[in-house]
């Protein structure tokens, strides 16, 4: 499985329950593409939010979002990673 961060624009001054509920409509259909998202950070300030996902492919992720409700194309496989 491969590591994915995206990024949305377009969330200015949405709550931390609203970025729960978005994140959950993600979860709550995240198998049929065989992806999982762990978790989802928020800048209301600037609109953007950043979500932390793996899965097969790019595509699986956006497609996931794309029936979500919150399309995006800003997407980045992670391949490198320090701790």
């Amino acid at each position: 499985m491969a590591t994915f961060m995206d990024v949305h624009s377009g969330f200015v001054g949405v709550t931390a329950q609203q970025l729960k509920e978005a994140h959950e409509r993600d979860q709550a259909i995240e198998a049929d593409e065989g992806v999982q998202f762990t978790r989802a950070w928020l800048d209301p300030e600037s609109g953007k939010v950043f979500c932390l996902s793996s899965g097969p492919t790019k595509e699986a992720v956006l497609r996931i979002h794309d029936r979500a409700g919150h399309p995006t194309a800003e997407i980045y496989e992670l391949t490198v990673e320090v701790a």
